[in-house]
């Protein structure tokens, strides 16, 4: 493949997916040309499957962090079951929203460095540790993030120094920031933001705040494709988490289904009668 030459007014200059867009625009393949594989054509880089949307939110001396199931590759529905949410150790939790094959990996290796952690100083990491040590993965996956492999997790545990839950978003370059209340990621943020912030208060018992993480994953997959919401056909719900001081508790699928199946009740109370 030669090299591009570009016209000043044309230059893409340090924006390397403006680069990209030059280059895809232009037909130029991306490989040696037995390869068979061009860009823009028929034989393109595979779609490759983003796990959206993630919750989580403060109540009482605790939080709660859900996920919905639904992974897409472009249009197309890649995985419905995908697990987005995960137990980073007995006091934390960690949720995806990006490119799911890179977001697993860092997850289960966070896991094990959090392990490894405990097993050489004899105690746990901070939590503020944690949420730093994430940081720093975050930071060092940037230049993948950069050729699209984006990966956007939220960190939720309790603070037993502390003895409160606390809750850490993330941007692409590792930016670490914590939230006061409550917090989103994914493209059906926007839609599962706006219900907690309506339903978010200081005094929500974990079952109210559990109920608010399943009404915005419900409003959320209403109005975003790339969101899946409950599939009681396939009997697959969104995972949800408590953290309080007795750690990490994960909500069977039983319980998931029947707080559903309450939500589903009173929408259709509300439209007359007509869940759809």
């Amino acid at each position: 493949m030669t090299l591009p030459v570009f016209k000043p007014w044309d230059d893409p200059g340090p924006n390397f997916a403006g680069l990209l867009g030059h280059l895809d625009h232009r037909m130029v393949p991306l490989a040696d040309a037995g390869s068979g594989m061009v860009a823009g054509g028929a034989d393109r880089l595979p779609e490759i499957a983003h796990g959206t949307t993630v919750v989580a939110s403060k109540y009482g001396n605790g939080v709660v962090i859900a996920g919905d199931r639904r992974a897409t590759a472009g249009n197309l529905i890649s995985h419905r079951n995908l697990t987005k949410v995960f137990p980073a150790d007995k006091w934390s939790g960690v949720a995806i929203a990006g490119a799911a094959g890179p977001a697993v990996e860092m997850v289960k290796m966070f896991q094990l460095q959090l392990e490894h952690y405990e097993k050489v100083e004899g105690h746990p990491l901070s939590l503020e540790g944690k949420a730093n040590q994430l940081s720093q993965m975050v930071r060092g996956h940037l230049p993948a993030a950069m050729q699209g492999f984006v990966v956007v997790p939220l960190f939720a545990g309790f603070d037993r120094r502390r003895g409160y839950g606390r809750l850490f978003a993330y941007d692409v370059t590792g930016g670490r920031y914590e939230e006061e209340d409550f917090v989103a990621s994914g493209s059906g943020s926007l839609f599962a933001r706006t219900v907690i912030k309506m339903g978010h208060r200081d005094s929500n018992t974990e079952d109210q705040a559990i109920d608010l993480m399943i009404q915005a994953l419900f409003a959320a997959a209403d109005e975003d494709s790339a969101t899946g919401g409950p599939d009681s056909m396939r009997g697959i719900y969104p995972i949800v988490a408590t953290i309080t001081v007795d750690g990490y508790r994960e909500l069977g699928e039983s319980e998931i289904a029947g707080r559903f199946e309450r939500l589903l009740d009173e929408f259709t109370e509300q439209h007359g009668g007509d869940r759809s």
